[in-house]
């Protein structure tokens, strides 16, 4: 059995890529996951990085993954662009994230927790309210 180094997932809506490298960097295996089956693909799975694109829906993801025991990377999808090495699909994304996270020197996104969300989105929240009641108060003058 090949021993996986890197995990790379690519975020879709129903079904995720995941792609994963060996510890010098060669294919492991790429495959299509169903959103209900990705955490029981990852507990039987020894434990390892798991790297995914940074956005809203990724802190839970790695939160989840995380209680599993993976180490959990986030990268910023600007850093992930220059690895995709052919068209962009879902396949080529996956590859593109497991190649950035075995950089050493990339920059990664700290795991929120729920509550940190929490709180950030009720900041944002009230700031559209505010542009919202300016720009009514800017349409009636």
């Amino acid at each position: 059995m090949v021993e996986i180094s890197i995990i790379g997932i690519d975020w879709a809506k129903n079904i995720f890529q995941v792609h994963g490298t060996t510890a010098d960097g060669r294919p492991a295996f790429s495959k299509k996951v169903r959103r209900s089956k990705l955490l029981s693909l990852l507990a039987n799975v020894p434990t390892c990085i798991v790297a995914m694109e940074a956005c809203a829906s990724s802190h839970y993801w790695g939160r989840e993954i995380g209680a599993l025991g993976h180490t959990v990377k986030m990268i910023p999808p600007i850093y992930v662009k220059p690895y995709v090495k052919r068209q962009k699909n879902d396949a080529n994304d996956a590859e593109a994230i497991a190649e950035a996270a075995s950089r050493p020197t990339l920059r990664f996104v700290a795991v929120k927790s729920a509550e940190k969300q929490a709180s950030g989105m009720a900041l944002r929240t009230r700031d559209l309210l505010v542009r919202q009641k300016t720009q009514t108060i800017n349409a009636l003058r």
